[in-house]
């Protein structure tokens, strides 16, 4: 299965518009994930907190409780971030070691980062943050292209409960 199916992307199409919403009125993104479920038809916000492991820990544990709380069958991760030019990609280590983060690199690229984790594996997708108009506040993304995993790792994954007869990504 390679394209999202329709059940998730008509959840998660409404918090595309709305972060697309606030970076156009000038606002910046505060890293959020949406644990959703279609059987109650609701969706819980879980602010991120990424100043150390500590806390980015304590964020994926608030994920996991939402997700069984709600018996949970996605979780989608929103944030800004940063991105590699494309082709400096394959230079990755050499920039990391260069510059220490991919922020601190002249080649870093601004970004809307987007995960969405389902029974069927995991949908990724950054889009490039660009200026609206003229404004030096005002930015805007263009429409997502997710592309799908069927293996992912990370602190921010694997936190769906374990359902009857479902199997856990790996």
């Amino acid at each position: 299965m390679s394209t999202m199916p329709e059940s998730y992307w008509k959840m998660i199409s409404p918090m595309i518009a709305k972060a697309k919403g606030f970076l156009e009125n000038g606002e910046t993104l505060a890293p959020v994930a949406f644990v959703g479920s279609f059987s109650s038809d609701s969706t819980i916000p879980v602010l991120l907190k990424s100043s150390s492991n500590e806390a980015k820990d304590s964020s994926a544990l608030a994920i996991k409780l939402a997700a069984e709380s709600l018996n949970a069958d996605f979780i989608f991760l929103l944030m800004e971030a940063w991105s590699l030019r494309k082709d400096k990609l394959l230079q990755m280590e050499a920039i990391m070691d260069k510059y220490g983060s991919i922020g601190a690199s002249p080649y870093a690229v601004d970004v809307v980062s987007m995960a969405l984790e389902t029974r069927h594996g995991v949908w990724v997708a950054e889009v490039p943050i660009k200026p609206k108009g003229i404004s030096k506040k005002k930015r805007t993304i263009g429409t997502p292209e997710f592309r799908h995993f069927t293996e992912f790792e990370g602190r921010f994954i694997n936190l769906l409960p374990v359902k009857e007869g479902a199997a856990r990504l790996h």
